[in-house]
């Protein structure tokens, strides 16, 4: 392999994870490799690589690539271990474009439930949308979203509430 083309994983090791501008180079370099959503997937339980990867898969989520439903799963069942809060961000911005099944719901909950008691305000902003998307796919949780908007509208700060006022000014009825 020639020297000026690393592997992806090397790529992120190397790479400034706070940088936008590498971390797009990162992905124009990389998303049409094969296994590349893949590979992000099961790198995210990684502290080291966690903040990259989460913001290469949302990526590749806003540029119209779907994942597949066992990568789902996989991306779920790493929730727990996200220990950076741009990890934690970048997942719950990836949400919405995500299909959340019965039995991954409870999982989605526990992260969300984490997400909204974190000192971070964009991470708990994202988490009220976050148990917004819950509740479009699961009726159950309905009532309780609503009940959380209520609660964050009064209590939250004037950034997360206002990622709410924008959740509520696109969002569709429940029920609908």
């Amino acid at each position: 392999m020639p020297i000026n083309n690393p592997t992806l994983k090397q790529a992120l090791m190397d790479c400034d994870p706070s940088s936008a501008a590498d971390l797009s180079d990162l992905y124009t370099q990389f998303n049409n490799s094969e296994h590349f959503t893949h590979q992000l997937v099961t790198w995210l339980p990684d502290k080291t690589l966690q903040r990259a990867a989460s913001w290469l898969l949302k990526k590749q989520l806003e540029t119209g690539n779907p994942i597949t439903l066992h990568e789902i799963a996989q991306l779920f069942d790493a929730l727990p271990q996200l220990e950076h809060w741009e990890a934690k961000l970048h997942i719950l911005q990836c949400l919405p474009k995500l299909s959340i099944s019965v039995t991954q719901k409870k999982a989605i909950e526990t992260f969300l439930h984490t997400c909204l008691v974190s000192p971070n305000k964009f991470v708990r902003a994202w988490a009220y949308s976050g148990f917004y998307t819950l509740a479009t796919q699961h009726a159950e949780y309905e009532e309780t979203v609503q009940q959380y908007f209520d609660m964050a509208l009064r209590d939250e700060a004037a950034s997360v509430k206002a990622r709410i006022r924008q959740t509520l000014k696109t969002a569709k009825p429940f029920g609908k």
